[in-house]
């Protein structure tokens, strides 16, 4: 066998360096080898016609008629670019050609043999069996040198290499896509064993010579019999329903589980179909994909300058993504982490066309800075996704998270009215409902500050606020956590067993964004529907699960109690506030008093005055004072004083529906969701303390 297989790459490697060479050489020798095939199939029907016994009189027609007859069909596979398509791919589109090249030869020759004499076109029976041959002998011709060329490539590539069979979990288009490329291209280690497929009408068909078996209930059953190692989910549009059924028995059959880009991904040119993937927990805790106004948010972006704060975080980034696509006359990537900036600009570029990208290195409370950006870009849509997020690191620091979270959105709405900007968006969070924490409670003061400017004399911007929860897959969610614990062996800390969290996928939280600042009429808070809050031990349990362990056997889950600042559920509302649909299922308008005037100006010429003037808890109890509902955590010394009314700990605070990510521990803990000690933190502005926390800046809260 080996001898054969240095044969074939011996062969295949002398018609590369033939067919590969100089273009007109190559021409040549297509000619030559095209030649011979149609020329030998004009002869061969000539032999069938007359079983091998043919009259004097038609073996001087054949031979006076050979070489018109190939010439004509030579120029007709040129006139279909026969002679510029690789030969060691051969496809429908070729095959397609050749059919038509020799279709129309065969319909001259008829038109011929009807209307001359005998002897000036070969006899019917010739003319149809020597179609069938020459399309037969050319894409015989073809389809060889391209088993040659697969032949060769998996002796070059796998020498002693060990292939993993797999199950291929649907047998659609995209199946038999990376079916393809699996049989092919070796390089990729995995054999495809049998499909599985939902679809009776597919049971016991073949595709590319791989069987389909029944449902995807019979998982473990054939996984056993064909003795797969790997299970590989091959439909991009599937729920996360479908998915966890597919874990669920792949997990059950000992099976490693991968999956292929989701549709988005694939049309987006982002990815390939061969590029599959471990299933990760966003595939589980995803929701179907939210219908988007697509035309009112091109009207909203296309032809238009836009900005975006925090542009290098979690959020910021996927708003220029989703913004950059939709052919904004200029894009501004406005963050002072230069670092994250330049990440996102480098990923930009090669998709958009030259200077429409502007990464601008800035800190929102330099006003100065955002003045001379206002004014030399002119932005017509601000989306404003810098703050400060981290909860328990905010809660150590109240100041931080007053100046960049507050004042930082101050001074930017109002830079904003003062240049006539269309919309502003402030990336809210819903931890601003009932805060318990500094950093929820700023992000209230932010959305007083938007309010405060729609309502100012003689403003024309439409300001409004959008509210969500945590996002899966940003740089602060509590999954990449969780997995540095399972990698290390545990245990995975959670911070109290009751701890639920909404989920959002960061593509549909700015999807969703976009949306809403198409309906703004200015002043509005708006609020995203979150789906089904969770559980963050059963998100704990799943991930494990992923990861090939077993909780509470292989991998400990260790409970470890709410952190300053930390809900059990988070809220979807203030009391006083009413919620009211909109236009869109998954975007709901609030009703609430602003903030009054003389108030404001009060709460910002106090806090701003303030913030290295008070001590913490000092400056919490002024936060309190401008936002009533917010319960903060003061110290021992300072609750006594208080009366007892804020007590150290507050682990009950906030009980409602819940937002996202949460559990932790004090190196390695996930605490609410939020940003934990590895994870960076949005600056969007406001220095930071080197010693609590990266200058890195990311872009939504929650994320």
């Amino acid at each position: 066998m080996q001898i054969v297989d240095r044969f074939l790459q011996r062969v295949f490697f002398l018609l590369n360096r033939l067919f590969g060479a100089r273009p007109g050489l190559r021409a040549v020798m297509l000619v030559c080898l095209y030649s011979v095939v149609l020329a030998g199939a004009l002869i061969a029907a000539y032999l069938l016609r007359w079983d091998f016994s043919i009259p004097q009189s038609y073996v001087e027609q054949c031979l006076w008629l050979l070489v018109p007859v190939v010439v004509c069909k030579l120029l007709l596979l040129g006139s279909f670019g026969q002679f510029r398509a690789m030969l060691s791919y051969f496809s429908l589109h070729d095959f397609a050609c050749i059919v038509v090249s020799n279709a129309v030869a065969t319909a001259a020759m008829f038109v011929v043999w009807l209307f001359t004499t005998e002897g000036a076109a070969p006899p019917r029976g010739v003319i149809l069996i020597d179609n069938i041959l020459a399309v037969g002998g050319l894409a015989a011709v073809r389809l060889g040198l391209r088993i040659l060329h697969n032949r060769s490539i998996r002796i070059a590539e796998s020498p002693g290499r060990v292939f993993s069979r797999a199950v291929i979990i649907g047998a659609g288009d995209t199946g038999s896509a990376l079916v393809n490329d699996l049989l092919t291209k070796p390089g990729f280690g995995v054999v495809p064993a049998f499909f599985l497929d939902d679809d009776p009408k597919k049971w016991g068909r073949q595709l590319h010579g791989i069987r389909i078996f029944g449902p995807i209930e019979k998982l473990p059953e054939m996984a056993q019999i064909e003795k797969v190692s790997e299970a590989i989910l091959t439909m991009p549009g599937a729920g996360p329903r479908k998915v966890a059924e597919v874990i669920r028995l792949a997990q059950y059959a000992g099976l490693k589980t991968s999956i292929v880009p989701s549709f988005t991904q694939l049309a987006a040119g982002q990815v390939q179909v061969n590029r599959f993937r471990p299933v990760e927990l966003e595939d589980l805790l995803g929701r179907e994909p939210a219908v988007l106004d697509s035309e009112s948010i091109d009207e909203l972006i296309r032809d238009r300058v836009v900005m975006v704060t925090g542009a290098g975080g979690s959020i910021g980034s996927e708003l220029c993504r989703q913004i950059a696509a939709r052919k904004p006359k200029q894009l501004l990537l406005v963050d002072q982490s230069e670092v994250q900036l330049f990440q996102i600009e480098q990923e930009l570029v090669s998709r958009t066309e030259e200077g429409v990208c502007q990464a601008l290195v800035a800190d929102v409370l330099d006003t100065a800075r955002i003045h001379e950006i206002f004014g030399r870009y002119r932005p017509s849509v601000v989306f404003h996704a810098a703050a400060h997020k981290h909860v328990f690191m905010m809660e150590r620091q109240p100041a931080e998270a007053v100046k960049n979270n507050f004042v930082g959105t101050h001074r930017l709405a109002q830079a904003a009215r003062s240049f006539g900007v269309e919309r502003f968006v402030l990336i809210s969070t819903d931890k601003a409902i009932n805060p318990t924490s500094v950093m929820g409670a700023t992000k209230r003061l932010a959305e007083y500050a938007i309010q405060a400017a729609q309502s100012s004399p003689g403003n024309k911007t439409k300001f409004m606020a959008v509210r969500f929860g945590n996002v899966l897959g940003s740089s602060g969610s509590v999954i990449p956590i969780f997995k540095r614990q399972i990698a290390a062996g545990g245990p995975v800390t959670v911070t109290h067993p009751e701890v639920t969290r909404y989920f959002m996928t960061i593509p549909e939280a700015v999807g969703l964004v976009l949306q809403a600042a198409t309906m703004g009429e200015g002043g509005e808070v708006f609020v995203l529907d979150m789906g089904t809050p969770m559980k963050i031990v059963n998100v704990a349990r799943q991930l494990i699960q992923l990861s090939g362990f077993k909780p509470d056997v292989d991998i400990e889950i260790k409970f470890i109690g709410l952190r300053p600042g930390e809900k059990l559920y988070e809220e979807l509302q203030h009391r006083g506030e009413n919620l009211d649909r909109t236009a869109h299922s998954r975007v709901m308008r609030l009703r609430s008093e602003p903030i009054g005037r003389e108030v404001f100006e009060a709460c910002v010429s106090e806090l701003a005055g303030a913030v290295y003037s008070l001590d913490d808890d000092d400056l919490k109890l002024l936060i309190k004072k401008y936002v009533p509902e917010y319960t903060p955590h003061l110290s021992t010394a300072k609750s006594a004083l208080e009366g007892g009314e804020n007590a150290k700990a507050l682990p009950e605070a906030g009980t409602g529906n819940a937002a996202t990510e949460a559990a932790g521990a004090p190196a390695e803990t996930a605490t609410g969701g939020e940003e934990e000690k590895a994870a960076p933190e949005e600056n969007g502005g406001a220095e930071t303390d080197a010693a609590d926390s990266p200058r890195q800046s990311t872009s939504a809260v929650g994320s």
